[in-house]
């Protein structure tokens, strides 16, 4: 056993966790008319309502004995600190320097980063500007009317996200696309109606070297020059990037080449010139504002007791139900269109960061990490796998995200909306007995024999656990602190189970395999060496690609 499952603190909620298995939420409401009021907190307009959750006060308390334990407050403050916790590539994790709103020096080897930081936000602000304003033009003089940012994971997932979520805030007439898959289809269905004189591209990629990203911006460069001719590249064509040399060989104009740092993970970058398509299509001034709700939840995360600490509850409870119930899914049900994209976006914040089987010291764990991370929009979800979570054999933990006024004014398909987010977590919590549900039928006249036959299948057990999150409205501030929140849950987690949630080294080797087999697909080499499986299937492809010569 790991020395985290022979602690003490892990064998008191292992112990606790047998009295609260037999327990059933809607008993604990019935008691304790007080229950909200103990178990939600706030952080700057935003509400985490944890009281449907299969939790005491004394669970809690365990919960956060295993934090302190853990040395989560002593890991946290490394990390402000600048320090490399990210062990495996002696890196420090510093993204929270980037929404750094304080005049506080942010330290990394020494060095404070902050003037480099705001320097690349002063030059984001003014390409911005100048391409919002039509100073910047295309090289036949006209206005940039769409940006499409090509990139891949973290250079891609967040951007989108974030603009989706504030769609609210673009104007009209300067929209964003996206090219992240290297299937051809998903490029040139993005360029099928596009005017090239109106397009700016965005090459987002720290090395300028990662295939999928530098495949698509070729073909993209390509498409470009057959139109305009090659002159047209440097006035279209905008890199995010630190490789200097990379980007001139492309034909990008280096003067309009945004850093960013090694400290800067790809799925933490959003706050980064990662972040420049957002800057463009909603302007300098809202991405600040991001950068200003994302600080908010950092100081809230940084100086809160962890007992009233949003992230550090939210993660308490993912282990909770990860460690000691067994569960190993969670869904994150957003109630607002524009956050449609969110649970995508965490799946890649979560699952990529602890989506770990080795611990810090390299030791094999003998408990569960990373959860499974699904969801979608309510109320679509709720006509797609929500029977799963009401009366299916699998066990989810859910964060139901609320929004409590909307962009538009219609005032009913809003309280339509929230009644729904209100109903489903109330049901999930409660359920139905089969008392209550023989009752009912009864009182409609139903005859006892139909009651019979129906009533199993009309009972839900009720007792699944839901956080809810309320936002006040979705905007550029909101959204950053809803990005920060799950970041530091996520830390938190890997915290816990001991495990670096910063490197991703499960994403490379699908990628080398990948580089070896590209020659035997196109037949420049023989395929050799390959076990039955792939040499099969190499075969079978190579043949239907014949077909269609």
């Amino acid at each position: 056993m790991s020395e985290l499952t022979q602690s003490p603190t892990w064998q008191a909620l292992t112990d606790h966790f047998e009295q609260i298995k037999p327990l059933h939420m809607r008993d604990m409401f019935d008691k304790d008319p007080n229950r909200f009021e103990k178990f939600s907190v706030r952080s700057s307009g935003i509400l985490l309502d944890y009281s449907k959750n299969r939790i005491t006060s004394e669970t809690m308390t365990l919960l956060t004995d295993l934090a302190r334990s853990c040395q989560v407050e002593e890991i946290r403050d490394r990390m402000f600190a600048g320090a490399h916790i990210n062990s495996t590539e002696d890196r420090a994790v510093f993204h929270v320097a980037l929404r750094n709103r304080s005049e506080r020096p942010m330290m990394v080897d020494g060095k404070d980063v902050m003037p480099d930081v705001r320097r690349v936000l002063n030059k984001m602000r003014r390409f911005s500007e100048d391409v919002r304003k039509g100073h910047w033009r295309g090289i036949t003089g006209r206005h940039i009317k769409t940006v499409v940012n090509i990139g891949i994971g973290g250079s891609d997932l967040g951007v989108i996200m974030a603009l989706q979520s504030m769609r609210s805030y673009q104007r009209d007439d300067l929209s964003p696309r996206f090219i992240s898959n290297v299937d051809s289809s998903h490029l040139m269905e993005t360029l099928r109606d596009l005017d090239p004189e109106t397009t700016l591209f965005i090459v987002a990629s720290k090395t300028f070297s990662t295939q999928e990203t530098m495949l698509n911006a070729t073909s993209a460069r390509s498409w470009l020059v057959k139109r305009l001719g090659r002159e047209a590249v440097r006035k279209h064509f905008v890199a995010v990037s630190t490789n200097k040399k990379r980007v001139h060989d492309f034909g990008i104009d280096t003067d309009y080449m945004f850093p960013f740092w090694d400290w800067v993970g790809g799925r933490y970058s959003t706050w980064s010139a990662i972040g420049l398509a957002i800057a463009l299509v909603i302007g300098m001034d809202k991405f600040e504002e991001m950068l200003e709700g994302g600080y908010a939840m950092d100081e809230h995360f940084r100086t809160t007791p962890l007992e009233n600490n949003m992230p550090v509850i939210m993660a308490l409870l993912g282990v909770w139900y990860s460690n000691f119930f067994g569960w190993s899914t969670h869904a994150v049900l957003p109630y607002d269109q524009y956050l449609t994209r969110f649970p995508q976006f965490l799946q890649q914040m979560d699952m990529e960061s602890n989506g770990k089987r080795i611990d810090l010291q390299g030791r094999p764990v003998d408990y569960t990490t990373g959860p499974i991370i699904f969801g979608h929009a309510g109320t679509n979800a709720q006509h797609s796998f929500f029977q799963l979570l009401h009366q299916g054999s699998w066990n989810v933990s859910m964060d139901f995200i609320g929004v409590a006024n909307n962009h538009h004014p219609l005032r009913e398909h809003q309280t339509i909306l929230l009644s729904n987010f209100l109903a489903q977590t109330k049901a999930l919590m409660r359920g139905k007995t089969e008392a209550e549900v023989r009752k009912e039928l009864s009182a409609k006249g139903m005859p006892p024999a139909k009651i019979d036959m129906l009533a199993p299948h009309r009972t839900f057990p009720g007792n699944k656990p839901t956080n809810s999150l309320v936002l006040p409205l979705v905007t550029p501030f909101t959204i950053g602190q809803l990005i920060a929140l799950y970041e530091h849950k996520v830390f938190v987690q890997g915290v816990i189970w001991n495990i670096n949630s910063f490197d991703q080294w499960g994403v490379e080797l699908g990628k080398e395999l990948a580089r070896d087999l590209t020659p035997k697909l196109t037949g420049e080499v023989p395929i050799m060496g390959e076990d039955s499986s792939t040499e099969g299937l190499l075969n079978y492809m190579k043949r239907l690609k014949k077909e269609f010569i």
